[in-house]
């Protein structure tokens, strides 16, 4: 079996922020890579830096140093932000914590949004997006708008939405976070069957120990720094650890 390429390369990637007169240091020499069709959970403690790694990610933070390679593309060699967004637009599907909908228009108008906004035919766009809705389990409710849905059927339409224009990747940041337990588990199971069935690169940022169990690789931050990188094997002993911790704490 050939070793799947590589579609996401971090090397020494460094950050600091200045607050006032200093200077704090967010993210240290971190490097990693991900290879096209891995589920990896990015996982820490809220202020360890995992925002500020998903936003150089999608070249929404430019690093003090460091490279980051996606695709084949230097993300901070590009000419300029317009670039940049023009590659996220074409190549990354996201799904945020917080879905932001366009509230005039039904979920099924919001699901095609990304592809007119790429200049598709609008009814190529609409029938995809009904496609998708099927997929995900939301045809039913195509010509609701989305503020009429709960947290987690929203979620899932926003999952639709970031599938439509067939990206690279699947980024989602803590898309679970506003979420119960049940529908929590319904958005993981659908993000794992993207993963396993459609080969789907899916990259997670979570605080949350219940969801590394769906991934292939634990990236885990802790203050700024890659305390580990450890295969889908290893998620019972960095739970058990972490409790442990917790518990002396």
């Amino acid at each position: 079996m050939k070793d799947k390429k590589i579609l996401i390369s971090v090397d020494k990637v460094s950050k600091t922020f200045k607050v006032g007169t200093q200077e704090i240091p967010v993210l240290k020499d971190i490097s990693f890579t991900i290879s096209q069709g891995e589920f990896v959970v990015v996982f820490g403690p809220s202020g360890c830096g995992k925002s500020t790694l998903l936003h150089v990610l999608l070249g929404l933070e430019r690093p003090d140093s460091g490279a980051v390679v996606f695709n084949g593309i230097k993300l901070y060699e590009l000419p300029n932000d317009d670039d940049r967004s023009d590659f996220r637009k074409n190549n990354i599907g996201m799904v945020y914590q917080q879905a932001n909908w366009v509230k005039s228009q039904t979920v099924r108008e919001n699901v095609a949004l990304p592809l007119l906004l790429l200049g598709h035919d609008e009814e190529e766009a609409m029938k995809k997006a009904a496609e998708l809705l099927v997929f995900v389990g939301m045809q039913e409710w195509s010509e609701f708008v989305p503020t009429e849905l709960s947290g987690g059927q929203q979620q899932r339409v926003a999952l639709a939405r970031a599938l439509i224009h067939d990206p690279l990747a699947i980024i989602a940041d803590e898309p679970t976070g506003n979420l119960d337990y049940q529908s929590g588990i319904l958005l993981m199971k659908q993000l794992q069957s993207l993963n396993r069935e459609h080969d789907k690169t899916v990259i997670m940022v979570t605080h949350d120990l219940m969801y590394l169990k769906y991934a292939d690789i634990i990236i885990q931050i802790k203050d700024g720094q890659l305390e580990n990188v450890a295969a889908a094997d290893k998620a019972d002993e960095i739970i058990k650890k972490l409790q442990s911790q917790a518990a002396v704490a």
